[in-house]
């Protein structure tokens, strides 16, 4: 028997699971993808040249708000889960939907879906979106290069336009953003490290990937999104923690497998956070994960001339994702704007635009700060319109990009940036140079 199967994704994870599970197996036919988290994904095929033998027509994207009627009307056997940054119980909700419609549901093994590869990986993943994985990806590829190794970043998936086009990407210069049509959230990721010399890639067959990558490193650095688990088989696997989310670590998927597989558990932000959830962090990586070497670090914010802040009404903006399915309030923008003076932090929500209040709308904990969404042209605008309408002195923007690049302002700008920074003994280059020792990268 054929099981017919539903994956349900969000435009990253789903498309591997297709690639390394599903496709080629005569066990299953894949009938749909269902999208969430991400807006505007859905409506879209996975296009048949991806897709393979028996998918002349592709697989179609549905949103995932249709889930139960797929099931019924294609009388559906299985439905797999594949995407991450999802409360454990939301998940289990899902479950019960796709069981009480009459699927099995299932969700498959971090370790199952791993390519193996034939140079040395060091994986950066994280418990939750936000924890400061890409400073720690920087750092990572710093250490390496400074010891002579040759580094490429290969960056989870975030394939969110004409998916024909976006099979494989190879970033190392800012020409190539623009050629391939770039997000924000993938501007965001990939421009940090093509700033540092370091050549980033990223797309949808991973396999093709890891080849291409292989062929121009000596090194492979995994730049994890969300709080997934690595494509690649990893030689050492660090984990990011966010003590600001204390207890997150064992209630979020897959992040909870992340703790449980971790070679180095970095605690971030610990300079900010307060050091009784440092305390039940670590006391739960002990626990959990007593295999792991702990290492402190903080992200200290930077700002190149912070007097300008000082008196004036300042509008925050964030990242989009660490706000949106991450679930924080604010972020660094607003730690500056109080650290540095700021006489008021413009609410931004009066005058939010379009796609904007939606964003508001669905996720109501965010604090008096704009997350910076710019999944579509749509969003860039809506966001440009709202930065524009707010009445302020001073736009403080703290996206890992220069925002000024993809939008007009009106207002005078100021970045904020952050770094990872080692706060105590073990560094994270001490133990990831230990943990390197018996292997062909070192630093």
């Amino acid at each position: 028997m054929v099981e017919k199967v539903v994956i349900m994704g969000a435009a990253g994870r789903d498309f591997h699971n297709f690639n390394v599970y599903f496709r080629g197996n005569p066990r299953y036919r894949v009938v749909a993808f269902t999208a969430a988290q991400i807006p505007d994904i859905d409506g879209r095929r996975y296009p048949a040249e991806l897709a393979g033998d028996g998918y002349p027509d592709g697989i179609a994207i549905y949103p995932e708000a249709q889930l139960a009627s797929l099931i019924r009307d294609q009388r559906i056997d299985l439905v797999a889960f594949s995407y991450s940054d999802v409360p454990h119980a939301s998940v289990m909700h899902k479950a019960s939907l796709a069981m009480a419609e009459g699927a099995d549901f299932i969700l498959i093994g971090a370790t199952y879906t791993m390519l193996r590869a034939v140079k040395p990986v060091i994986s950066v993943c994280a418990v939750r979106t936000g924890c400061g994985k890409s400073q720690t990806t920087r750092k990572v590829c710093g250490l390496l290069r400074a010891a002579g190794q040759r580094v490429v970043a290969v960056r989870h998936p975030m394939p969110y336009g004409d998916l024909t086009r976006q099979i494989v990407q190879r970033y190392s210069r800012y020409e190539d953003f623009a050629a391939h049509q770039c997000t924000i959230e993938e501007r965001e990721e990939f421009e940090p490290l093509v700033d540092q010399g370091i050549t980033v890639y990223a797309g949808i067959d991973y396999q093709r990937i890891l080849r291409a990558a292989e062929a121009e490193a000596d090194v492979i650095v995994w730049d994890g999104g969300n709080n997934d688990t690595p494509f690649y088989r990893p030689d050492v696997h660090i984990v990011l923690f966010d003590p600001h989310r204390a207890g997150h670590e064992l209630l979020y998927y897959p992040g909870e497998t992340n703790l449980l597989m971790a070679d180095i558990a970095v605690i971030n932000k610990v300079d900010t956070a307060p050091a009784e959830k440092i305390a039940q962090v670590r006391a739960n990586i002990s626990r959990f994960a007593p295999h792991a070497d702990v290492v402190l670090a903080r992200s200290p914010v930077l700002v190149s001339d912070p007097d300008r802040i000082r008196g004036q009404r300042v509008l925050v903006v964030e990242d989009g994702p660490t706000l949106t399915h991450g679930g924080m309030a604010s972020g660094a923008g607003l730690v500056a704007a109080e650290r540095f003076g700021a006489a008021q932090v413009v609410d931004p929500r009066p005058y939010a635009r379009g796609s904007m209040i939606e964003v508001y709308q669905r996720y109501p904990h965010i604090g008096p700060v704009l997350p910076a969404m710019g999944y579509s042209h749509r969003q860039l605008q809506d966001l440009e319109a709202t930065i524009n309408r707010s009445p302020c002195d001073l736009v403080l923007f703290a996206t890992p990009i220069q925002l000024t690049r993809v939008v007009d302002i009106a207002r005078p700008t100021l970045r904020v940036r952050y770094e990872y920074e080692d706060a105590a003994a073990p560094t994270l280059e001490e133990v990831l140079r230990r943990r390197l020792s018996n292997g062909p990268a070192r630093i």
